[in-house]
């Protein structure tokens, strides 16, 4: 895989992971800039993840159809749309709509980000460097948005978002473009029934496992600011500094998930395994809100143990379903996203109960023992693996 093409598919994944965890940066100060209260607030992440979910099988079908590269400039196009107009004024009905809209741009970027470095000969090392950068800068986000809202106050958001979606759009212009022999094939090809996808248990299994991974920790991050602000009384500061671990320990262990199915694909199931475990006690240690360090070692569990489904999940999904490989990589993330739909309001309303939100993250922790069941699912295969490295 070309360095050109890393570094476009990398970059459209870090503009598309820190619209997602942008807005939960501030969440806990947007209540004051909106006049809104803090579930209210988190409707501007649900908004975001209605669109994003609905839209991700659609965006497979549109990448399979008419290639990565250019869906995912299209993908950057949308995204500095909606930042740049939720820059006019703190409405909140005016940035619902808007984040709906940058959800349509995160869809479509996610997906495309994916199949380009797939597409580009990207071995599921690669996938899981594009996953570190995709979902990691939602980390960064959590980290860096509330330094920026001391200069530009609430639009920090917005225009670091805008910033990142022009940078990323040059990047990726600058990549190989989409190759024109499988896009003709794939456009001659009949391409399956949206309801043959969702039948798929395949795909199915592979979801329940990215959900409780990836769809935890979304969750999570979106919510740990103001659960350690409030619960454990920690500064702004130190609490986004704590939360960014929960994404950007990613950085490393989504690269280490691929390349443990490239290397020791037997290993797979036992691994995604003791990541469920380790999910599940470091989401657990979190919503204690105990010490900084304590909260530190389960932010930074929950990170690292989430990441490593990553690449072996959408590896998998493209696999299985070499008919619509994008698609099948979106019925997965969907299902990830549905659970961030639900859960993301459900936990803003914790805040409301005894706890100041513990009892919603310790309640969440339970659900990455769900995914035990379907670990198997993961399984990488050498000869296919070897083939593509």
């Amino acid at each position: 895989m070309s360095r050109p093409a890393t570094a476009g598919g990398c970059a459209l994944g870090f503009a598309i992971g820190w619209n997602i965890g942008s807005v939960g940066a501030v969440a806990d100060t947007i209540d004051d800039d909106y006049g809104v209260s803090l579930a209210t607030a988190g409707l501007f992440t649900t908004a975001l993840f209605v669109s994003h979910t609905l839209l991700q099988i659609p965006a497979g079908r549109s990448v399979d159809r008419l290639g990565a590269r250019r869906i995912g400039l299209v993908a950057l196009a949308v995204l500095a749309a909606a930042n740049g107009l939720a820059l006019l004024a703190p409405e909140p009905a005016l940035v619902i709509a808007l984040r709906a809209l940058a959800g349509i741009g995160t869809a479509l970027g996610f997906v495309a980000g994916s199949d380009y470095v797939r597409a580009q000969g990207g071995s599921s090392l690669a996938q899981g460097l594009y996953g570190g950068f995709a979902l990691g800068s939602g980390g960064f986000a959590l980290a860096l948005v509330p330094q920026l809202e001391h200069w530009v106050g609430w639009r920090a958001p917005f225009w670091s978002g805008l910033a990142l979606a022009g940078a990323a759009a040059i990047t990726l212009a600058a990549g190989p473009e989409d190759g024109p022999r499988g896009m003709q094939r794939l456009a001659s090809r009949a391409a399956p029934h949206v309801i043959d996808l969702l039948r798929d248990t395949r795909l199915l299994r592979l979801g329940v496992i990215y959900m409780t991974s990836f769809g935890l920790a979304v969750v999570l991050g979106n919510w740990v600011v103001p659960l350690l602000t409030r619960a454990g009384g920690y500064s702004t500061g130190l609490a986004g500094g704590i939360g960014a671990l929960v994404l950007a320990a990613g950085v490393v262990s989504r690269p280490l998930g691929g390349w443990i199915g490239r290397e020791h694909p037997h290993r797979v199931p036992a691994v995604l395994a003791w990541s469920c475990l380790a999910c599940a006690g470091g989401a657990a240690l979190l919503g204690l809100a105990g010490p900084p360090a304590l909260s530190a070692v389960g932010a930074l569990v929950v990170g690292f143990a989430s990441g490593i489904p990553f690449a072996l999940s959408f590896g998998a999904a493209a696999r299985v379903r070499p008919d619509a490989p994008a698609a099948a990589v979106g019925v997965v993330n969907m299902a990830a996203n549905l659970l961030v739909v639900a859960l993301t309001p459900l936990l803003g309303l914790a805040f409301s109960l005894p706890g100041d939100g513990r009892v919603g993250f310790l309640a969440a922790a339970a659900l990455p023992l769900v995914a035990l069941a379907f670990v198997g699912a993961a399984r990488i295969e050498p000869a296919r693996e070897a083939a593509r490295s």
